[in-house]
């Protein structure tokens, strides 16, 4: 199976980086007119190696000119390894430095120099250039990296460079698989009789052909018809490969550098996002609240920069958590490297990491700081931790792959202890603590509640969560409860184990006297205001009363304003069940219980729903049998 490595030139203007890539590979990265007329490089540039069998190098060609280093910015994002280009008869100049400034913000890991034109400089001054270049590196991380000298016109030290290409490609750690799938387009185009091209550098994940994608920002679907991995065609694409990706369902002018090409639901742009700002050494102070041009992958936009520790101005060489602030929607994950420049004039003055996507709403700037600090540089299983704790009834699954950007499968096996994950309609991940403290403070609401109420038999479940939970799931709510095992739940209600009904005097009076008045009328019922009427007590507290006797069943509600007493329906059924299998009418009935049609009808209707009796025609047939 081929390795792919991601190569990134970097250098100043006619430097040679492309020639010396057009060596290399055969692939001349100029493609525009004005390119080749200019003699320089404007936009990014792409070239392919199969530099051993199973190594496989692909170029991204800068430009060096001071005007085109945003678009330098959209091309060395994701990239392994750069090679660092120096004339040999011009040394290090402005480029250069502005160039390797930006490869040290973003972390890049290794990588070489060669020095170009060599065969038209003097052995000794390029031995000189070769010394400048030893100290201007010394003390990052291409301190002990080879210098080549090199030479497109001569071959010199061509295969110098493969062979270092070949060495530090081996050595390369493979992509991880624990992100999805995510492509920032740097190259947008129409092919005729295809439709729309993006291009980019697959930074994690893989798709297929025939996958849906979506792109971001926008969130427009779209369907993966064709593919190329480094001009071959291929069925997938994987993180470190350089893609070019035929969409279906998107036209080119809804696309170009900036989007992101990602797997579906596993994404989320944002306006926001807390970072670590590191500021270069010769950088001017840099004020609180100061716009300044963001980048990131091909994402260029404005930032408003807001320190969260409260300094009045960002000091140079400093590490700032700040609050970026975007005036367009960007798509970031945490661990993402950016680049800052000044708003005006348009210099590069930083860098940072992206901790936090999403910052919490509502955060003072002190809590906020706390939060940034605590999850920059987190692991996976740390970060899972303190997000769910964030929220005390945890988050979704669905949430966490979009403010981790790791997969499903990623966050199951790194929960920390102390995290349960419940499976049900959805996967939710809860901090267990923070489930039992959130029980505890639903307790003291359930008993402050038989307090105020104490002839109901609780509080109602749906009206509960809708106060509490509204944002959870049933399974999520009812887990919460399960960690305080003083509070249950009978039929609709939550109420404490210990909650018992408590009567005061005039109320057992007045609920013996409802019973009765009830329990007197055997079938010809009083009204149901005028037995209420008839306590004493105020509406709200009979009222009660009676939904107590409706609870035990002593009482059964048969109609709006008809409510007869268990022991009378009970001799109905066994007058009727004695009667098992006769077909008989309204007057019948009437007869065997001396009742008017104004309760016959509605006790008719209650014995049909409780299968006691079913309609034929005109007439009904009993089909209950007496029991013993």
């Amino acid at each position: 199976m081929n390795k792919s490595v991601i190569v990134g030139t970097a250098g100043h203007v006619d430097h040679g980086k492309t020639t010396l890539v057009r060596a290399l590979t055969g692939i001349d990265t100029d493609r525009l007119e004005e390119e080749k007329r200019r003699g320089i490089s404007i936009d990014l540039g792409f070239a392919h190696l199969q530099l051993t069998d199973s190594l496989r190098v692909a170029f991204i060609d800068v430009p060096g000119h001071e005007k085109f280093i945003r678009n330098m910015l959209a091309g060395v994002g994701g990239i392994d390894l750069v090679m660092l280009v120096v004339a040999a008869d011009e040394s290090v100049r402005p480029q250069t430095r502005e160039h390797f400034e930006i490869c040290k913000l973003l972390r890049i890991p290794a990588g070489f120099i060669a020095l170009t034109r060599c065969d038209v400089t003097d052995p000794e001054i390029v031995e000189l250039v070769r010394m400048e270049v030893q100290d201007f590196v010394t003390g990052t991380f291409l301190e002990n990296a080879p210098i080549i000298p090199v030479s497109a016109v001569t071959g010199q030290g061509l295969d110098e460079v493969r062979a270092t290409l070949a060495d530090l490609g081996s050595r390369v750690p493979p992509r991880g698989t624990s992100r999805n799938f995510r492509l920032p387009v740097d190259r947008a185009f129409s092919m005729p009789g295809f439709g729309t091209v993006v291009t980019g550098t697959v930074l994690s994940g893989s798709a297929e052909l025939e996958s849906e994608l979506e792109l971001l920002p926008g969130g427009r679907r779209v369907r993966v018809r064709g593919m190329q991995v480094h001009g071959q065609t291929a069925k997938s694409a994987s993180a470190g490969q350089r893609a070019a990706v035929n969409l279906a369902g998107v036209e080119v002018a809804e696309t170009g550098r900036g989007s992101v090409a990602v797997r579906p639901g596993c994404f989320r742009e944002t306006r926001s996002a807390d970072c670590i700002l590191e500021l270069l050494d010769h950088a001017r102070p840099l004020k609180n609240r100061a716009p300044v041009h963001f980048h990131a992958g091909t994402a260029e936009t404005v930032a408003e920069v807001r320190a969260l520790d409260g300094s009045a101005s960002l000091e140079p060489g400093s590490s700032t958590p700040v609050r970026l602030v975007f005036r367009d929607p960007v798509l970031l994950v945490p661990g993402d490297r950016f680049i800052v420049r000044m708003f005006s004039p348009v210099t590069t003055i930083g860098g940072g990491e992206v901790v936090d996507p999403f910052p919490a709403p509502g955060l003072r700037l002190a809590k906020a700081l706390d939060r940034t600090r605590a999850l920059a540089g987190a692991s996976l299983a740390e970060r899972i931790r303190l997000l769910v704790a964030g929220e005390p009834g945890g988050l979704s699954q669905a949430e966490l792959v979009i403010r981790t950007g790791a997969t499903e499968d990623a966050l199951s096996k790194a929960a920390p202890g102390g995290v349960s994950i419940l499976r049900e309609s959805t996967v939710w991940f809860v901090d267990t603590a923070k489930a039992r403290a959130l029980a505890a403070a639903w307790e003291k609401q359930i008993s402050e509640f038989h307090r105020l109420n104490p002839l109901l038999p609780g509080v109602p479940r749906e009206d509960f969560r809708s106060r509490n939970a509204s944002g959870l799931p049933g399974f999520v709510f009812d887990f919460v409860l399960r960690q305080a095992p003083a509070i249950k739940i009978t039929g609709e209600h939550l109420h404490l184990a210990t909650h018992k009904l408590a009567l005061k005097e005039d109320e057992e009076r007045a609920l013996s006297l409802i019973e009765r008045a009830f329990e007197t009328a055997g079938l010809t019922v009083p009204a149901v205001d005028e037995v209420l009427t008839s306590t004493g007590l105020d509406r709200h507290r009979s009222r009660i009363l009676l939904q107590v006797l409706l609870r035990e069943k002593k009482l059964i509600r048969v109609g709006e304003d008809l409510v007869f007493h268990a022991a009378a329906l009970e001799a109905l059924r066994s007058l009727l069940a004695a009667r098992a299998g006769t077909h008989f009418g309204v007057t019948e009935f009437k007869e065997w219980t001396s009742v008017s049609r104004k309760y016959a009808i509605p006790l008719l209707e209650y014995l049909d729903r409780e299968r006691v009796t079913r309609r034929d025609g005109d007439l009904r047939l009993i089909i209950q049998k007496r029991t013993l």
